[in-house]
């Protein structure tokens, strides 16, 4: 299949970006789509700053133990259950009952900026992209430096983003952010198979051998605005890894 992919991050001024945000089609529907597993503090945050950009919010909760669907309910989302398998469950689940033609991805921890909404998604419906990653790259990030493991973790992404860059001749910044926007339809016939949080690395991958066109934005990753993260790198690093590895000559 003819690649008629553009990549790279976007070099907008902030007039272009505003003319192109102002001219939002309002009849495209957005749907949110926030996995979320006790996350009750933070995800009031998220979901209240979201929803002035957003049409519909769909929480898909990982069998909480707390208040996180009691208060994504309060807050007007939809709540839905994923199949205890992972994040990429999760993200199935949202992808499939979202009744909006664009989704938006985004963190229930508080690390993403809702305020970006509006610039991951003004490029596609301009129709210029598919996809739209918010890049920690360009926009910075509090969790990727500071000590000898998040150097290892950056490491390690950027030689699983070299890989991928140099196989389908693209130059992308940032392929694991789970921060993103994409098109509904597009997201629905990847066949998206991944259950952790390679998800999103599969989703790229998907999207370059479908020739889809993948662009990024400047977004910045914060630290979580509550408790600690349970996903622990060293056992998730093969999946990434074998992700890469399966879809690279496949």
């Amino acid at each position: 299949m003819e690649n008629r992919c553009r990549h790279g991050p976007e070099d907008y001024t902030m007039e272009q970006e505003n003319e192109k945000i102002n001219a939002i089609d309002e009849s495209v529907k957005i749907s949110l789509i926030i996995t979320a597993k006790n996350e009750s503090v933070p995800i009031r945050d998220v979901i209240t700053t979201a929803k002035p950009y957003v049409d519909e919010v769909l929480v898909v909760d990982g069998h909480s133990t707390d208040d996180t669907r009691d208060v994504s309910e309060r807050l007007g989302a939809k709540v839905l259950l994923d199949h205890r398998k992972g994040k990429g469950d999760g993200v199935r689940v949202g992808i499939a009952e979202a009744t909006g033609g664009i989704l938006v991805l985004i963190d229930a921890d508080g690390s993403h900026d809702p305020h970006d909404i509006p610039k991951l998604v003004a490029p596609i419906l301009a129709d210029q992209y598919d996809m739209v990653i918010g890049s920690r790259m360009t926009g910075g990030s509090d969790e990727l430096t500071g000590d000898i493991g998040r150097f290892i973790r950056n490491t390690g992404s950027h030689v699983l983003l070299l890989c991928v860059n140099y196989r389908w001749n693209v130059r992308l910044t940032d392929n694991q952010n789970g921060f993103r926007a994409i098109k509904t339809n597009v997201a629905r016939d990847l066949g998206l198979t991944e259950n952790v949080h390679t998800i999103e690395e599969e989703m790229v991958l998907k999207c370059l051998r479908k020739g889809c066109r993948i662009g990024e934005v400047p977004s910045h990753e914060y630290h979580r605005k509550h408790g600690t993260s349970t996903l622990n790198m060293w056992k998730v690093w093969p999946h990434f890894v074998w992700c890469i590895f399966k879809h690279y000559f496949w």
